[in-house]
């Protein structure tokens, strides 16, 4: 039988971006010089990216990429810090330096709902 290949993920950082992400996060969430030592922030990062590609539920997360509850801490803590929009920041820098980013035309994706109990 022959070997498939495994090909590369879509929610594995890669080594380069890496390298321009990580002074970002121990910048603006470093970790604590007492207690219990943080998750790696790297299996973090591949976590939170796995969960916004696929649209699964946070406990519904592959087990490899860390404990479910600590990512989506992780999540909400660097939402609040910044630290997404300054990685996003990085990665608008990246594409546009490769010449990926077309400024003439941009798209936004959502949902509504109806408020099942009302609201104002």
């Amino acid at each position: 039988m022959r070997r498939q290949e495994r090909l590369a993920t879509i929610w594995e950082v890669p080594d380069e971006l890496w390298e321009r992400i990580e002074p970002i996060i121990l910048e603006q969430d470093p970790p604590k010089t007492r207690g219990r030592k943080r998750a790696d922030p790297r299996q973090l990062l591949n976590g939170i990216i796995f969960r916004l590609r696929s649209g699964c539920q946070w406990n519904r997360l592959p087990k490899e990429l860390g404990d479910d509850s600590t990512i989506h801490r992780t999540f909400q803590r660097w939402v609040a810090l910044g630290v997404l929009r300054r990685i996003w920041g990085v990665l608008v820098q990246e594409c546009e330096a490769l010449g990926g980013v077309d400024w003439h035309w941009q798209a936004v994706d959502g949902t509504t709902g109806k408020a099942r109990l009302g609201g104002t």
